[in-house]
């Protein structure tokens, strides 16, 4: 039966309240919120009846009925999951930034290490010169992928360069421009990818080098072989992180390769389901992207409420589809697959473009940054080069940060390479910083309110200073996405990330 708050026509959709309110307002005493006759027939609606019960109910619940800002014409809803952090977004710097392409570098570092897995085999040698998209390191393993030269050049040394996000020196291929940007010779083979099969498809992506854009820099042929059937893929729009803006930016930029590269996909792994999802805080990007969807009946547009980590998979799972991860497995195991919307422009790029992945979109912002903005960079430019171009000089007043603010590695070395997961480079003051001092945990339980693993943080921390690891492994420290909302909520300012991270090193199998 449908609730009379749904049949009255003077109340807007801002009014109904939720199911238990409704079902609480369905009475069929003198004051009904309907008229009956004496058959129990309905006659019409008790619009007054109703008024007065959804004012009261206002009343009662104060503050979180109050109108909220303009809601987006292209969701209902507002799709999320428990816990996580409203924070500030500070993308005001570069949000209406267009894409812009760097100058040419005149030196490039390219590590063999960019990617989850291990590390690439080099396949040229000192003294070798090298074209624009060459193939410069062979995949090692299941679980490793290729590198290719981002310049014509000359290879002038093969050594121990420091690394972005590993804390020890990687083997690193070191090329200097030779200024002509010369690119290697290529057929539009697949363009019509639906004329191949889905191993050669994956052989395509493989060989270009693609891995996840958003951070996680997980091969993408490995990705698109699940060892069980998936029924969705999701694309994450999200970009929950304050200060980044270069996905937004693409997704306004360049929906329909997006698009394309999603539908690569979905021929990949023969299904035909998909859903593109983006927070309520890109307009523009969910404008672009659903005008090009409007006649795609396999794919859909969810816009979720704006909250961080809602980019993270398991959540994003969680939010759309009510899907739930279960402890110590993987977004296949529930018959999912997710991937960045710079995933799918590389895969788009490979497929019918044949285009390796050799540049990625930056966002470049902060402080004492001249001229901030969203830059197409070729991969291995070095960082201290970048920000010169960008207008920033060099001090012992700011802290760089390769990332987000939230889960982004701190650089005590501007001479680092950017890498194929390097989404942004941060600059803050050094008076932003986190306090080095900490106290005792004060059992407040707010770090345990905002963890969307729905974890408890306060627990693994206390036993990690007491080194009793055992006890620490009972409160499934493996299962943290280490997102930081923890930290940023504790009173007590503890580091709760590390000794997480502690936990997860040191601790056994947590017991069944």
């Amino acid at each position: 039966m449908i609730s009379p708050l749904f049949m009255a026509k003077n109340i807007s959709s801002k009014s109904i309240l939720s199911l238990n309110d409704s079902i609480r307002a369905w009475s069929l005493t003198k004051n009904s919120p309907i008229f009956i006759n004496r058959r129990m027939v309905f006659i019409s609606t008790n619009l007054l009846y109703i008024k007065k019960y959804i004012k009261s109910i206002k009343e009662q619940k104060g503050d979180r009925y109050k109108k909220e800002s303009e809601p987006s014409p292209y969701f209902l809803g507002k799709l999320t999951f428990n816990g996580g952090l409203h924070l500030k977004e500070q993308k005001h710097r570069t949000e209406n930034k267009s894409i812009r392409e760097l100058s040419l570098p005149r030196r490039v570092v390219i590590p063999l290490s960019q990617h989850t897995g291990r590390p690439s085999v080099p396949i040229v040698s000192k003294g070798d010169t090298v074209l624009c998209g060459q193939k410069i390191g062979n995949s090692e393993g299941k679980i490793s992928a290729v590198i290719h030269s981002s310049i014509s050049g000359k290879v002038v040394d093969i050594c121990l360069w420091n690394h972005p996000i590993i804390k020890e020196p990687v083997t690193s291929i070191v090329i200097e421009s030779d200024g002509l940007d010369s690119h290697i010779e290529s057929q539009k083979k697949y363009a019509d990818y639906y004329r191949y099969s889905a191993d050669e498809l994956r052989d395509v992506i493989k060989e270009a080098g693609i891995v996840g854009m958003g951070g996680a820099a997980f091969p993408t042929h490995v990705k698109l072989s699940p060892p069980t059937e998936v029924d969705t893929i999701l694309l994450n729009g999200c970009e929950c992180e304050p200060f980044l803006t270069c996905d937004d930016k693409l997704m306004q930029e360049y929906p329909k390769d997006i698009i394309e590269g999603l539908k690569i996909m979905m021929y990949v792994l023969d299904i035909y389901s998909a859903v593109v999802v983006i927070e309520d805080n890109k307009k523009k990007a969910i404008e672009s992207i659903s005008k090009i969807i409007f006649n795609e009946p396999n794919i859909r547009l969810e816009v979720i409420k704006t909250k961080y980590p809602q980019g993270a998979e398991k959540q994003l799972i969680k939010a759309v589809l009510r899907r739930t991860v279960p402890s110590g497995k993987l977004p296949f195991d529930v018959g999912v697959l997710v991937q960045n919307v710079g995933t799918s422009l590389a895969i788009c790029n490979a497929v019918k473009n044949a285009k390796p992945l050799t540049s990625r979109v930056v966002t470049v912002t902060g402080d004492c940054i001249e001229e901030p903005g969203n830059y197409l960079v070729r991969i291995g430019t070095i960082v201290s080069d970048l920000l010169e171009e960008c207008g920033y000089v060099p001090n012992n007043k700011h802290k760089v940060i390769l990332g987000g603010p939230a889960m982004g590695i701190a650089q005590g070395d501007l001479n680092v390479p950017v890498i194929k997961g390097t989404s942004g480079i941060l600059v803050v003051p050094l008076r932003n910083q986190t306090y080095s001092e900490f106290y005792s945990c004060i059992r407040c339980g707010k770090c345990i309110d905002v963890c969307p693993m729905e974890l408890m943080p306060n627990m693994i921390s206390i036993s990690v200073e007491s080194e009793l690891w055992e006890q620490a492994a009972v409160f499934s420290p493996s299962d943290c996405i280490e997102c930081g909302c923890c930290a940023y909520e504790c009173v007590a300012k503890r580091p709760l990330v590390q000794h997480i991270k502690l936990a997860k090193r040191k601790s056994p199998s947590a017991p069944l």
